[in-house]
């Protein structure tokens, strides 16, 4: 038996696994069957390939599998369904949102936000995600798409000394929930951001997406950055 398996069975033993906690059930003599409760996605993968490929069992793998899909909960199943190739999901099931971002971009830090995803060549090509507590209940209570959109762009989403403008913005309603989504353009000194945002009311909180791209790469960017508006999504927490 390998050091792959033993550390895989120590931890089972013991029953101590950082951050998650699981059953991993070994039968004498037979193929390892793993039975995941509560455990992170990409950690039961990982745990079901190390112990299919140290036992050679493909019946592992496959039992392995069938356990890890039937444990993990809806939200991880339905959201899961619902990515689109080329795209990497968030799920926050603290604040309560999800969304899409293209594969390849990577997440980093930055104050007042409670996401930022971006790529790493082209820093103008990002989503974020903030929140701020509201009283309100729907966004409609703030007024119609295009005065609220207008509002937040100029005093929120870009600096002053940025010359802003509102292309678009719509009502949209998806499972019940009331999300306005809107375009518009940033020019400052030495480059021009066009964007997209969309915002919702939940959970007593305000919440904002907004991705964008350089407006040279608009035309190439616009469809994937559509993509991200469309996959966000707030519910109850």
């Amino acid at each position: 038996m390998s050091q792959a398996l033993s550390f895989v069975q120590g931890l089972v033993q013991v029953q101590v696994l950082p951050r998650d906690t699981f059953l991993l059930k070994v039968a004498a003599s037979k193929p390892l069957l793993l039975i995941a409760k509560e455990l992170s996605f990409a950690m039961c993968l990982t745990i079901m390939f190390v112990l299919a490929e140290e036992t050679k069992s493909r019946r592992a793998l496959i039992l392995g599998a069938i356990a890890i899909f039937s444990s993990q909960s809806t939200n991880y199943v339905s959201f899961a369904a619902e990515a689109k190739k080329g795209f990497q999901a968030v799920l926050d099931k603290k604040d309560g949102y999800s969304f899409l971002y293209p594969f390849g971009w990577q997440e980093v830090v930055v104050q007042g936000q409670d996401k930022v995803f971006k790529d790493v060549i082209e820093p103008l090509e990002s989503v974020s995600v903030n929140m701020v507590g509201t009283t309100k209940g729907d966004i409609r209570e703030l007024g119609p798409p295009q005065a609220v959109a207008e509002a937040l762009v100029k005093k929120v989403l870009a600096p002053a000394s940025q010359k802003t403008k509102v292309v678009g913005a719509a009502e949209r309603d998806v499972d019940g929930k009331v999300y306005y989504t809107f375009e518009f353009i940033a020019q400052a000194p030495n480059f021009t951001r066009h964007a997209l945002g969309a915002i919702s009311i939940g959970n007593g909180k305000f919440y904002t997406l907004t991705t964008g791209a350089n407006e040279r790469r608009w035309d190439k960017m616009k469809d994937k950055l559509q993509a991200v508006i469309e996959s966000f999504k707030i519910f109850d927490v």
